[in-house]
């Protein structure tokens, strides 16, 4: 098996067509079915299941194809070190959670490259996505976060899925609203405070476990809550409606803008205030791109210059 050929196969099941992949490929469509044949034939599985409208990956090459893009993203970033000469294009990819620092680490790292060489993304997903994002090799890097709370059921798939988590920094709650906000002037604020403002949370999708939540306490009970997809719209929700969110308290003014307050969250017995452990996530005994490897110094710069005094 050739790396030609595991290119190959990443790129079909891109395209979902060996027609439209050999166009993308510039090889003959029965130059590349043999290939994949030979490919099939070598390791005894059968890739793809074949119809009129194209192909999808069978479960064996589902699974093959999980490995193969390891591989060859491997091979990607050993000619991104090595090959001076390689007219590859790169691609480089983040996943994370809703964290205006995180994107504010991937704007200055992406300040490094030419952007004509390089194909860079950068994904504020669902805590499960993030996840399935890594492993898949989708994205190099994941951002998110453990606590006592979800650290167990966090950790264990992480590990089912061969990743594994590096911490970046402790931070406590804090709540997030508006300036304009009632309580944006106390020098804490505590849970019964809030009861009147709607909580405001990112969705994780149906029937999803409560441990994928993005926000520290959720497992309290909230007597009004909305949900959002997105940052932009969780904001203008702060605005229009007083809502509140529960964070690390490293806010990005650059990119959120300056209208908005983190106030130190006031912790009684019941409501104590648990540490956010705020990390990233790659794929086990990966090697870091160049790129991936400029991110983290980025973020962690970042974080050690803006985290939040404690409460």
């Amino acid at each position: 098996m050739t790396l030609q050929q595991i290119h190959y196969l990443i790129t079909i099941s891109q395209a979902g067509s060996f027609n439209k992949a050999a166009e993308q490929l510039y090889v003959s469509q029965p130059s590349l079915t043999s290939a994949i044949q030979e490919v099939e034939k070598e390791i005894g599985i059968t890739l793809f299941n074949r119809s009129g409208k194209g192909v999808t990956l069978t479960n064996d090459g589902a699974e093959f194809l999980l490995y193969a893009r390891q591989v060859y993203s491997q091979y990607e970033n050993l000619l991104e070190k090595f090959g001076k000469n390689s007219s590859l294009k790169k691609k480089f990819g983040v996943s994370t959670q809703h964290y205006s620092f995180a994107v504010k680490a991937f704007v200055e790292m992406v300040k490094a490259f030419d952007t004509s060489k390089y194909e860079f993304a950068i994904r504020e997903a669902k805590t499960q996505d993030v996840i399935r994002d890594v492993s898949t090799l989708k994205s190099e890097i994941g951002i998110l976060y453990l606590s006592d709370f979800n650290r167990k059921a966090i950790r264990k798939l992480l590990t089912s899925n061969n990743l594994e988590f590096h911490k970046l920094i402790d931070c406590r709650a804090y709540v997030y609203l508006w300036k304009g906000h009632p309580l944006a002037k106390e020098p804490s604020i505590h849970f019964s405070q809030l009861d009147p403002y709607p909580c405001l949370s990112f969705e994780q999708g149906d029937n999803s476990s409560f441990y994928f939540a993005e926000e520290i306490l959720s497992m309290n009970e909230y007597p009004r809550t909305i949900k959002a997809c997105d940052r932009a719209t969780m904001l203008n929700l702060m605005v229009g409606l007083n809502g509140y969110t529960l964070c690390s308290g490293i806010i990005c003014e650059e990119l959120n803008g300056t209208d908005f307050a983190a106030v130190p969250f006031e912790a009684d017995d019941l409501n104590p205030n648990s540490v956010m452990e705020i990390g990233y996530i790659v794929r086990k005994n990966v090697l870091l791109s160049q790129m991936g490897s400029l991110y983290i110094q980025n973020i962690e710069t970042y974080l050690n210059a803006h985290a939040a005094p404690e409460a």
